[in-house]
Formats: structure tokens, C-alpha cells, sequence
């Protein structure tokens, strides 16, 4: 079902730019003002400058964030910063990465996805979208006309048999192996072998791909092909596909911080919470709290509202949640944790909506647990609430339901990185 084809990409010259962790960054949306400038001090070829300029208070519509990207992006092909692929290749990535006391690789490969409306399932989202960030994106696009950043992109192959199609080919060593700032490990092996290629192209032709991270330029991609209208690079976008059984595909809870009004008692609402959520105090350290949620699992979450105010919810087990969910959802979709906060806590308790949560900044996402905690005690917001991570199974679930999951259902960790390949969409 879905059609994949190799690409030639775009890669740092090693004679002009012989350490990639200093042109490298992680996707654009996880760069603060911050992170931007010391990737713009860090390299003049950063790829910072293409993926995610600076804006100025000067810029016209002839001179922006956008047009500086266009003429560096062509600047840096003709002084052959930028190197294309002799010939059409799919990239094996694997990334290797930290959790914990734990070391773990997860490898994944960079190929061009066939463009297609989610109607016809070959590529199925999981998570809604916004407006604006779309619109950034395209003039990105129409600017540039090129992917700069990997979408990340799933598939299901329990038996491994692609993951076993690459593995002779990476008994060589790669084309690309270093260390970024955080210290994870990058190895990357090109292959333009039409044999292994066409063994993979057969392959995924019988799968779906789940998006995992990257909706907003999936969806861009789509609508750039349509202005377009007619056969061309530009109907395929870049993507990295991992296997969703692969040993080394992480994925994160993603907690909330609620503002609350100034007349909020904790302790009233946890009494409120009772009749669907049984409510357990909770008074030891937090290392200890959080084990405890991730022992209670799918259906229960953790809230805390100020010292003193530490509390797990569990769903309680005769709970029909047909009956207190939205009827027109799919059962996949009510049985999730993201869900059931949103719906039955942070919706109908604290009076916070979808477009109070996207809009109005009412709700903070955020995967630092301490952070949560003293966001809350410098009165910030007045709660945190805290989730297990959402499970591959459901993911696949609510896609195949044709539905989509609350924003920032899922952390797939760690980001891809950007940088590491190019798609230009000429020909």
C-alpha cells in the first residue's frame, strides 16, 4: 500500500565541512530562540539557516526568513557545500542514544514516500494539526523546494524481514559516523544497489506507514504536490521509516500543566473526581510516585496540585466509558489515556476546551517531571497531571480507525535529526 522510492540526496561535503555535529540540529519545532543562535554562532553551513532562519525586524517579502533560506540553499549547491547522490540511494540510519542506565540503537532508513491524501490509507496520521504551523512550513517549501528535515515515518513488520534485508549492508563501515552535542551516536550507509532496493520497495508495498512526528510537513508536502498538479519529485516526500517492533523505538509520555482560577481547591476537585476515578493520596518522594504510575499503567495518572495535593486517578474498572466518552469516537480512541484526561478531567472539571489547550495557552506540554513539579509550587499553573507513554498498539489503533489522537499524544525519543540528508525536489 505504500510507495516508496529511493532518493538522491543532498549531503555536507566532507572536504568543506568535515564535522557534521556542527552543521546538525534536531527538528525545527524543539528549537527555542536560544538553541537558534548558538546553531547559527556554532557554523556558517549550519543547516539551521535553511530549516529554521532568524527573523528581523527589517524583512520584506522580497527579503525573509524564507528567501535568505532559498538563496544560502542555492548558494551552498553551486559552492558544493551540499553534494548530491550519483545515484538514487535509500540511507540506513541508526541512531544510538541514552534512557536511563540503559543504551539502545534504533534503526530506521530514509527513503521518498509517495504523496497521498490519509482518505486512502496508505499514509495514516495519528495526531491533529495547526493552521499556522502549516503555513510556515509551505512558503519553507515554496521557497526552497526541497525537504530539509526527515518525516518520521512507521511501519509493521513483526517478522523483521526489511530490518534482515539490511543487515549484510551494514556490516561495512558506514558512510557517516559521529556524535552530536547531546551525545548520541548518528551511522549512516548509503545504498544505491538497485537489488536490496527493490527487495524493500516490494515489501513496504504491502504495508501502511504511520506518521509518528513530522504531520504539520506531511500535510504541507501534500498541499505543495497539489499546486503543483502534475507529475514530479515533488508528489514524494522525505521520510524515515522505522519498524514499529524495532527494540529501539522509544516512546515518551507527554505530561500537561493546567492554569486553574485563583478560587481553585485541589482537594474539592479530587472529591469531584470520585465518582469515575478512584482517587489515592500519595505521600512519598516523587521517585517513588512515578514508579508507582508507571506499576498502575494503562487508565491511571498522577496529578499534583501543590504540596500536600499528590494524587493518583485510576479509572475506576465498572466505569462505561461508552457512556461518558463521545459517542462518535471509536472505541480505540476512548480508551486512551490522553483522551480520558482531556475529556472527563481537564475538559469537564477545569473547564478547559481543545482550543483553550491549542489556543490560548491554558495547557503547558511538557516531559519534565521536575519541571511539572515546580511550575506548579511558583504558582505558574495550579496542576500538573502526569501519564504512562502511549503504546504502539493504540497508535495504530486510532489510525486505523481513521481517527487522530489529542496533540502530543505520543514523544517519540530521541528527534531525528536534521541535516543528515537532503531532498531536493528537482530533478
Amino acid at each position: 500500500m505504500a510507495f516508496i522510492t529511493p532518493i538522491r540526496g543532498l549531503r555536507y561535503n566532507p572536504r568543506l565541512v568535515p564535522d557534521l555535529a556542527e552543521v546538525v540540529t534536531p527538528p525545527y519545532d524543539v528549537i527555542d530562540e536560544a538553541a537558534q543562535e548558538r546553531y547559527y554562532r556554532r557554523n556558517p553551513y549550519n543547516v539551521i539557516r535553511l530549516e529554521y532562519g532568524k527573523i528581523y525586524p527589517g524583512d520584506t517579502d522580497a527579503d525573509n526568513r524564507y528567501t535568505r533560506a532559498g538563496r544560502d540553499f542555492a548558494r551552498w549547491r553551486k559552492d558544493s557545500v551540499l553534494i548530491r547522490e550519483d545515484k538514487p540511494a535509500l540511507y540506513i540510519y541508526e541512531q544510538e542514544f541514552a534512557l536511563g542506565n540503559r543504551s539502545l540503537t534504533r534503526r530506521g532508513f530514509f527513503c521518498g514516500v509517495r504523496l497521498s491524501p490519509y482518505s486512502e490509507g496508505q499514509v495514516l496520521p495519528h495526531e491533529e494539526t495547526l493552521p499556522k504551523a502549516k503555513a510556515d512550513r509551505l512558503q519553507l517549501l515554496r521557497a526552497c523546494n526541497a525537504n530539509f528535515s526527515p518525516i518520521f515515518g512507521l511501519y509493521a513488520d513483526p517478522v523483521i524481514e526489511i530490518t534482515g534485508i539490511f543487515e549484510p549492508l551494514i556490516a561495512k563501515a558506514p558512510d557517516i559516523d559521529f556524535r552530536d552535542e547531546a551525545g548520541q551516536g548518528h551511522r549512516l550507509w548509503v545504498v544505491a544497489d538497485p537489488d536490496p532496493i527493490n527487495r524493500v520497495i516490494t515489501k513496504m508495498a504491502k504495508l501502511s506507514i504511520f506518521i509518528a512526528d513530522g504531520h504539520h510537513r506531511y500535510e504541507t508536502a501534500l498541499a505543495y504536490a497539489q499546486e503543483h498538479n502534475c507529475p514530479g519529485p515533488h508528489n514524494n516526500v522525505m521520510m524515515v521509516l522505522v519498524n514499529l517492533y524495532d527494540p529501539g523505538l522509544v516512546i515518551l509520555p507527554t505530561h500537561r500543566l493546567a492554569k486553574t482560577p485563583p478560587d481553585f481547591d485541589p482537594a474539592a476537585l479530587a472529591a469531584l473526581l470520585e465518582p469515575e476515578f478512584i482517587v489515592t493520596p500519595f505521600a512519598g518522594p516523587a521517585e517513588g510516585f512515578f514508579a508507582k504510575l508507571k506499576e498502575l499503567g494503562h487508565h491511571s495518572f498522577g496529578l499534583y496540585a501543590g504540596p500536600g495535593h499528590l494524587y493518583f486517578l485510576t479509572v475506576r474498572p465498572d466505569l462505561d466509558l461508552a457512556s461518558v466518552m463521545p459517542k462518535e469516537k471509536s472505541e480505540a480512541w476512548r480508551n486512551l489515556d490522553v483522551a480520558i484526561l482531556h475529556q472527563l478531567i481537564i475538559e469537564k472539571h477545569l473547564g478547559i476546551g481543545a482550543d483553550a489547550r491549542t489556543r490560548e495557552g491554558k495547557v503547558k506540554f511538557t516531559q519534565e517531571e521536575t519541571g511539572a513539579f515546580q511550575l506548579v509550587d511558583s504558582g505558574e499553573f495550579g496542576c500538573a497531571f502526569f501519564l504512562n507513554p502511549t503504546g504502539v498498539e493504540e497508535i495504530v489503533a486510532v489510525a486505523e480507525a481513521g481517527e487522530k489522537m489529542p496533540q502530543k499524544s505520543t514523544y517519540f525519543y530521541p528527534k531525528l535529526i536534521t541535516g543528515l540528508v537532503i531532498n531536493p525536489l528537482d530533478l
